[in-house]
């Protein structure tokens, strides 16, 4: 049961990043089900005034469902210290690293977490050579979702080495990360509070797991719980809940592995921590807790319910 009085909560979803249809989804979501549970609710899409919306609305706590830069990044996180109004999900420092797949490298792998090798790029530098040897994957340093990833293989219709006309996100970005492709299998592990869920496998019916697939229903199969050996649903539960720690992670986050199966437990590597993952209806961390027996208005009460105990607003439950 919730112990959360009745609040006003300001629904922050929209904004101008890549993920925005996916943002207002998650918020909509959200608004709907703090609506059934009794609360007030402000539906804010952020635009440049952001900060003078907020401040007319003076909520007693910001949902934060926005994706993608500025709201993953710690830029709204920032603001909205300044402003000195609560608000879920990881603070500014955590975000600052957790979206950027490089410095989430450097605070990881020392301790132990698996993560695959690579190195930045310009993307100029593709249209000369291969950063890597084929099979490899491009990905944006700071984007969710799988925006703008590509896995270059000989068999790929980018050229060798890849063309300046071929559609990729070296059209769309001054730098990628370039990481060796692991084969093999998609596995995630939400957190929620200091506890981790369950691994489920992402099945693509086509393709790999990308924006498309992850928001299209009926495009992947999601087999949760993953009919994954023991061993490797242990671990992927205990790096997940790793990264949370390390990062400073608050409410939920979501770690999602690649596991080349050929390899055992050597085969397995997070390749990011998502501090504010997906609250739209094919999304993961709902499902999860779902399995978990956590409802979908229970859950939104609890990330919620983390963010006013870290912000001095309700006691923590004995």
């Amino acid at each position: 049961m919730s112990r959360l009085p009745k609040l006003h909560v300001a629904v922050l979803m929209g904004g101008w990043a890549s993920e925005r249809p996916v943002s207002l989804m998650s918020g909509e979501g959200v608004a709907k089900a703090l609506e059934s549970r009794g609360h007030r609710v402000t539906r804010i899409d952020m635009d440049r005034q952001v900060a003078a919306r907020l401040a007319e609305a003076a909520p007693d706590v910001v949902f934060n469902a926005l994706h993608g830069v500025p709201g993953e990044d710690g830029t709204v996180q920032g603001m909205m210290d300044l402003m000195g109004i609560p608000y879920t999900h990881s603070g500014l420092a955590t975000s600052v690293i957790a979206i950027d797949k490089e410095l989430t490298k450097h605070a990881l792998v020392p301790h132990g977490v698996p993560m695959p090798g690579g190195r930045i790029v310009k993307s100029e530098e593709l249209y000369q050579a291969d950063p890597l040897a084929r099979p490899y994957v491009l990905k944006p340093v700071n984007e969710g979702s799988s925006v703008g990833v590509a896995i270059v293989t000989d068999e790929s219709n980018y050229g060798n080495p890849i063309r300046r006309d071929v559609r990729g996100p070296w059209q769309e970005f001054n730098q990628l990360l370039a990481e060796p492709y692991i084969r093999g299998r998609e596995l995630t592990t939400a957190v929620l509070g200091d506890r981790a869920l369950l691994v489920t496998e992402l099945v693509p019916k086509s393709g790999f797991y990308d924006f498309d697939a992850k928001y299209t229903d009926g495009m992947t199969e999601h087999v949760c719980p993953a009919q994954i050996p023991p061993e490797i649903e242990k671990l992927c539960l205990e790096y997940a809940l790793q990264a949370h720690r390390l990062l400073g992670c608050r409410g939920t986050s979501r770690s999602d592995f690649r596991w080349d199966d050929e390899q055992g437990e050597e085969g397995l590597f997070l390749l990011e921590t998502n501090t504010q993952p997906g609250m739209t209806p094919l999304s993961l961390v709902p499902e999860q807790a779902r399995h978990c027996g956590i409802d979908y208005a229970e859950l939104v009460e609890i990330v919620i319910e983390d963010a006013l105990v870290h912000f001095g607003k309700l006691e923590r439950p004995a």
